[in-house]
């Protein structure tokens, strides 16, 4: 294990530099998260941030550690959206120019964001390590700094500033939920609350798609993965650092997982109890705190990271987030092909107070028998229970149901 250079004392030196930079978004207490899982439940929630994540506190506080001829020379990073719209403001409000590359797969929200903030945007590589390796290539010639989503000291301190800000609103915390990346937040947040507060317990998730530091944190050394695939391109990170993983295993408790559906089940709930927009990667906290991956009691926090999330993408969360919740039924059943027979089906459905989404009515398909009708049909219900309710209703009134 190498030497950890961050220290407290450069957290709060960079909380006094935030202070009049950045949003401060307090902690929002849920009555509905507390009902489920029975302890006070808050969210910090950073998607209400400046450039919509936390990744403008660690941004600028590096920014200000340049000399004149760095400033001169620019600065640039790969990152696959939220880093690069944090460096981008954070340069803007500093006069330095700036060049991000991101994935050819980053939103394009996120893309369009970053270039408003008045950054040169490059799309390159089709995921996080290959559009870094990209973009280090360029910075040789460029002589622009690289500064790096995670894997520094100033950006970590900057990072940790949420830690004192949850202390000092939340003195009574427990647990704190954190996502992890690359690891900056955690490892800021981990070292700033537990110097302080080493009792707290504090709880790193990661999408189980791309595990590399639920891996890394298991096995106490680097443990790189060789391919990634999550909704959560925000913590989509195949290859870990040293820098992060040592703080984490000197102050993290726990690094649990969360897969897609889950991710997408918690997004919904902001969505519905929170009016909240958040994206996959700000979501898992919630996501690993609902679904219990880890036992906690007492007063909880769960960082909601970054709201920049896809519009085109939403439609699709929302539809496993109704899955994941029982709340969604996709099915396939025959009914005679004559007068009223759909009608008959419908009338069905309409007792069984479901709302229909879509319905597909096929008399044409290969191996239908003659006087058949295939009906695939999608329905929002209330419940896991509710949908087994529907089901059975079908099949007393004579339906056979193949479930998709």
């Amino acid at each position: 294990m190498a030497e950890i250079k961050v220290n407290l004392a450069m957290i709060k030196e960079a909380e006094d530099l935030l202070r009049d930079v950045i949003n401060h978004p307090p902690l929002q207490f849920s009555q509905t998260y507390t009902d489920l899982v029975g302890h006070r439940v808050f969210m910090k929630p950073e998607n209400l941030q400046k450039a919509g994540s936390y990744k403008i506190r660690g941004a600028y506080n590096k920014l200000r550690t340049l000399n004149q001829e760095e400033r001169e020379k620019g600065v640039m990073t790969a990152s696959a959206g939220n880093h690069a719209q944090g460096l981008a403001l954070a340069a803007k409000m500093n006069g330095i120019k700036a060049t991000v590359f991101m994935p050819n797969t980053a939103p394009l929200a996120k893309v369009e964001a970053t270039m408003g903030y008045g950054a040169k945007v490059i799309q390159i590589g089709n995921n996080f390590d290959e559009t870094t390796k990209e973009a280090l290539e360029w910075q040789k010639e460029s002589q622009a700094m690289f500064i790096s989503p995670f894997n520094d000291d100033y950006i970590i301190a900057g990072q940790g500033t949420i830690g004192l800000e949850i202390l000092a609103e939340l003195p009574e915390v427990k647990n704190i939920f954190l996502p992890i990346g690359g690891g900056g937040v955690i490892s800021g947040v981990a070292l700033a609350v537990k110097t302080l507060r080493p009792d707290i317990k504090i709880i790193g998730v990661q999408a189980s798609g791309a595990p590399t530091y639920y891996l890394s944190f298991h096995e106490k050394k680097l443990c790189s993965i060789p391919a990634s695939s999550t909704i959560a391109d925000g913590i989509n990170i195949k290859i870990p650092v040293e820098r992060t993983l040592d703080i984490m295993l000197k102050y993290v408790d726990e690094v649990v997982t969360v897969d897609d559906e889950e991710i997408s089940e918690a997004m919904l709930y902001l969505l519905e109890r929170s009016k909240m927009v958040v994206e996959p990667a700000g979501a898992v906290t919630l996501a690993a705190l609902l679904n219990k991956k880890y036992p906690v009691e007492g007063d909880t926090v769960v960082l909601l990271s970054g709201g920049n999330v896809d519009i085109k993408m939403i439609d699709s969360i929302v539809q496993r987030g109704l899955l994941k919740s029982g709340r969604y039924l996709k099915f396939i059943t025959m009914i005679s092909d004559s007068p009223g027979s759909l009608y008959k089906l419908l009338g069905l459905l309409y007792e069984q107070s479901v709302s229909i989404i879509n319905i597909q009515h096929d008399r044409l398909r290969k191996n239908l028998k003659i006087g058949q009708t295939e009906v695939e049909v999608s329905v929002e219900t209330k419940n896991w229970s509710h949908t087994e309710t529907v089901i059975a209703a079908m099949k007393q009134s004579g339906y056979d149901v193949m479930i998709i």
